[in-house]
C-alpha cells in the first residue's frame, strides 16, 4: 500500500521545511510513503528547498496556474507514481502531518473513498466570525446539493483512494475542494470526515483575498458544477415557477374574460403567455441537457479507463 502526500506550493519556502518534517516516516498499514511537491511557479526557491529536504518527487509549473490546476497536476503525478492513497496537505503548515494516519484510516478500512479533515471552524479563535458563518452556510449548502456528509467543504487536507482519484475530473480553475465533493455523489464515492486541530496561520489565505470575491467565485463554482451533474433538477427549479406563474395569469385572464368581459386584463394574458412559454423552454432545455449528460458520463468513463491504462502499475 503506497501513500503519496502531495503538497501544492506557491512561494512556501518559509514553511515548507516544517510541513515536510511533520509528515510521518511510517504508518501502520502503509508499506511506503513518498512526498510530492507541486511548485506552482514559485519565485522564492520553493522547489530548490524541496530538493534540499530530500523530497522524492517535484513537479514544477512554469508559471502560477492556480490551486485547482496545481491540485489536478499533483493527482495525475501521484497516480503515475503508483499511489494507492493520495493525501493532499497545504504547504503553509496549517495542518498537522501527524493527523495523516487518522485521515487515511477510513480508506485503509474500506469505509470511504474520500476523507476530509474537519477543521472544526467554530472552535478556531483566529477565524473572524464572518468566515466562520460563511464556512457553516457554504458547507450546509454543499451537503444539501451533493447529498454527502461533508462537514468542512473547503478543507484542503483530505485523502483520496486510488479509485476516487481516477474518477475525479476537476474542471474548475479556482478551487478543487467544492467540485470534488459535488462530483462524489454523482460518481458514487463515499465521503468521511475526521476532526483535526489546525496550527496557527503563518500567512493570509491566498484563495480568500476578500469575503466578497470568495463568495462570488465559490457560488459560481457550486452552481456550475451542480448544474453540470444535475441539469434537469436545476432547469426545473427555474422553469416550473415560470410555468406556474404563466398558468395562473392565463387562468386569471380567462376567468375575468368569461365573467366580466376581460376589460383591461389583456396584460395578464400577455405576461402569462410569455412566462409560460419561457418556463416551458427552460424545462425543455433541461430535458435536452439531461439527455446530453449521458454523453458526458460516457466520456468520463472513457477518460477513467484511459487513466487506468496510462497509470497502470
Amino acid at each position: 500500500m503506497k501513500l503519496i502526500v502531495q503538497i501544492p506550493c506557491f512561494n512556501e519556502a518559509s514553511t515548507l521545511a516544517e510541513t515536510v518534517r511533520d509528515i510521518p516516516a511510517s504508518i501502520t498499514g502503509v508499506s511506503s510513503i513518498e512526498i510530492l511537491v507541486i511548485d506552482d511557479g514559485s519565485t522564492d526557491g520553493t522547489a530548490e528547498l524541496a530538493r534540499s529536504l530530500g523530497v522524492q518527487n517535484i513537479v514544477s509549473n512554469t508559471s502560477n496556474l492556480g490551486l485547482a490546476h496545481t491540485f489536478r497536476r499533483g493527482i495525475d503525478a501521484a497516480l503515475q507514481r503508483g499511489a494507492d492513497i493520495i493525501v493532499n496537505i497545504d504547504g503553509d503548515h496549517q495542518y498537522r502531518g501527524g493527523d495523516i494516519p487518522k485521515i487515511i484510516q477510513p480508506i485503509l478500512q474500506g469505509k470511504a473513498d474520500i476523507v476530509i479533515a474537519n477543521r472544526q471552524t467554530d472552535t478556531i479563535a483566529h477565524f473572524p466570525w464572518q468566515k466562520r458563518l460563511l464556512q457553516k452556510i457554504g458547507s450546509a449548502i454543499v451537503r444539501w446539493l451533493s447529498n454527502t456528509k461533508a462537514i468542512d467543504s473547503t478543507s484542503g487536507f483530505r485523502a483520496f483512494s486510488r479509485g476516487a482519484a481516477l474518477k475525479l475530473t476537476i474542471l474548475s480553475n479556482y478551487t478543487y475542494t467544492l467540485e470534488s465533493i459535488l462530483q462524489a455523489q454523482s460518481k458514487g464515492l463515499a465521503i468521511e470526515n475526521i476532526p483535526v486541530i489546525t496550527n496557527r496561520p503563518t500567512r493570509e489565505s491566498r484563495l480568500m483575498r476578500n469575503i466578497r470575491s470568495y463568495v462570488l467565485f465559490s457560488t459560481a463554482t457550486i452552481i456550475r458544477v451542480f448544474a453540470m451533474y444535475n441539469p434537469l433538477r436545476v432547469f426545473m427549479y427555474i422553469g416550473l415557477p415560470l410555468i406556474a406563474l404563466g398558468f395562473a395569469l392565463i387562468v386569471r385572464f380567462l376567468y375575468y374574460y368569461l365573467t366580466a368581459g376581460g376589460a383591461g386584463l389583456i396584460q395578464s394574458l400577455v405576461i402569462g403567455a410569455f412566462a409560460f412559454a419561457t418556463g416551458s423552454t427552460v424545462v425543455l432545455a433541461g430535458i435536452l441537457a439531461d439527455l446530453n449528460q449521458f454523453n458526458r458520463r460516457l466520456l468520463e468513463d472513457i477518460l477513467e479507463r484511459i487513466k487506468k491504462l496510462e497509470y497502470e502499475k
